[in-house]
């Protein structure tokens, strides 16, 4: 890891609902992505009273890249900027959802999606936001607009 890389360490809590509905035997949900103050390694469960388990998974390092900008800055003006996790569920009795990567970039929740994996979002606290921000000012550059010549003006070998 570039150790000059803006970072952050952070924890996953998750929560398991047993029996929300009488189709699904179980639901998973991102409840809330903290900074890691110390957490360790393991995942821990932090309350299970058989209908509703919360665990905390720590030990998530997440860098900003350069050339994840534009996500970045999709993600500030979507209007409220969250935390993307992108989790799975395990074939263990009863499942277990498990983290496996979290993320700023709106880019980078696009390409998990796009891979079939589940993404959730949970709202990003307004000092990550700043901290994004001045990240973002500063290696943001959007592309030109180029002009589009209509297609009627082309050689028709390029049409």
């Amino acid at each position: 890891m570039d150790p000059t890389r803006p970072r952050v360490q952070v924890a996953v809590v998750m929560e398991r609902e047993a029996q929300p509905n009488r189709w699904e035997d179980w639901r998973f949900n991102v409840v809330e992505v903290v900074i890691d103050e110390g957490f360790g390694t393991d995942a821990r469960v932090l309350r299970d009273d058989g209908k509703w388990r919360r665990s905390l998974h720590p030990g998530f390092v997440l860098e900003l890249f350069r050339d994840e900008a534009e996500g970045y800055f999709l993600n500030l003006t979507s209007g409220s900027p969250v935390w993307f996790v992108m989790w799975r569920a395990s074939e263990d009795d009863p499942p277990q959802a498990q983290p496996e990567a979290v993320s700023l970039s709106y880019n980078e929740a696009g390409r998990w999606l796009d891979a079939q994996e589940r993404v959730d979002n949970v709202p990003l606290p307004a000092d990550l936001v700043a901290w994004l921000q001045a990240y973002t000012d500063e290696h943001y550059r959007p592309e030109p607009k180029k002009r589009k010549r209509p297609a009627s003006f082309l050689p028709p070998e390029k049409r």
